[in-house]
């Protein structure tokens, strides 16, 4: 069976992610318990919420600043979750240019908030030139669908609006439950270690 579209995460893969970075970012906002409340893949309590879409950012700063004890911007918020984002290397951004103009039909599934959108939605993505959705056909973000990774109706969300099929896909993350996700529906996948270098074994995979 042919590829013809490509799915990928952002953290961990078109973007390296520092989680390090975050915690103490939020350490330095004032979260003391901040490890307890942030994962690599997956985040749980406030931080789970907003990626869900079950509260919204204004909702979200309001809740940290309530932690706090003291008031957040909206600013203050994004300064925390940018910590997330360590690098989107060049390799990345040249191969997903490389794929779309092959004729890939290349999509983004992401847990994600608006705070990191933000950031990923302006010319700021790539140091200036394109924003995210510049290099996608089309994004699938957790915020908005109100859904996460692994849960399998974010990625059937895809498959209905995209009218896919999962064995003409390959779906690309860094996450092992989110690969296994997609396996049990059939999708192709690639599970690269955070900000390594996929591109090698993503243009083998569908033979560029």
């Amino acid at each position: 069976m042919m590829i013809k579209n490509l799915i990928f995460d952002l953290g961990g893969v078109i973007m390296t992610i520092d989680q390090n970075e975050a915690l103490r970012r939020f350490k330095e906002l004032g979260v003391a318990d901040i490890e307890r409340r942030l994962d690599p893949y997956t985040q749980t309590g406030i931080f789970g919420d907003v990626e869900e879409g079950k509260i919204t950012a204004e909702e979200f700063r309001a809740e940290l600043s309530r932690i706090v004890g003291r008031t957040l911007s909206f600013d203050d918020c994004k300064y925390g979750w940018l910590g997330y984002r360590k690098e989107v290397p060049q390799r990345n951004l040249d191969a997903l240019r490389r794929l779309r103009g092959e004729g890939y039909r290349l999509i983004l599934l992401s847990n994600t908030n608006p705070f990191m959108m933000s950031w990923a939605l302006t010319k700021d993505f790539d140091g200036g030139t394109g924003s995210l959705d510049d290099y996608f056909d089309a994004l699938y973000l957790s915020f908005r669908l109100g859904v996460m990774k692994p849960d399998a109706r974010f990625f059937q969300a895809v498959i209905d609006n995209e009218h896919i099929l999962p064995e003409e896909t390959l779906f690309v993350d860094d996450g092992p439950r989110n690969i296994e996700a997609a396996r049990k529906l059939g999708f192709n996948t690639l599970c690269p270690e955070n900000g390594e270098d996929w591109t090698g074994d993503l243009f083998a995979a569908i033979g560029m």
